[in-house]
């Protein structure tokens, strides 16, 4: 599922699955470079480990934030939230 709506002068984007979730220990590093939860997958076999960790450089670029809540074996919820601002045509547009 994916959600996009425009919320406290904020952009929201809700990214959810119904996958495998994670453990909490893995949570706080799935964000960082070159971190896989599955250790047995190499590079040949998918995934190198940057997904993840270029998504939140480029929310962060742009002034917003990510965070994640997943529960083992219920999946896992992305939020990204962008910072929303005012075009010379008074249009409401991403940072």
């Amino acid at each position: 599922m994916v959600l996009v709506e425009s919320t406290g002068g904020e952009a929201l984007v809700v990214v959810k699955d119904n996958g495998p979730g994670s453990a909490p220990e893995h949570q706080v590093k799935v964000f960082d470079r070159f971190y896989r939860v599955d250790r047995s997958r190499s590079r040949e076999a998918g995934g190198a480990g940057l997904g993840l960790s270029i998504v939140k450089w480029a929310v962060e670029a742009n002034g917003g934030r990510i965070e994640l809540i997943s529960r083992e074996d219920q999946g896992s919820t992305f939020r990204i939230r962008l910072p929303l601002v005012k075009t010379f045509h008074d249009a409401t547009v991403m940072a």
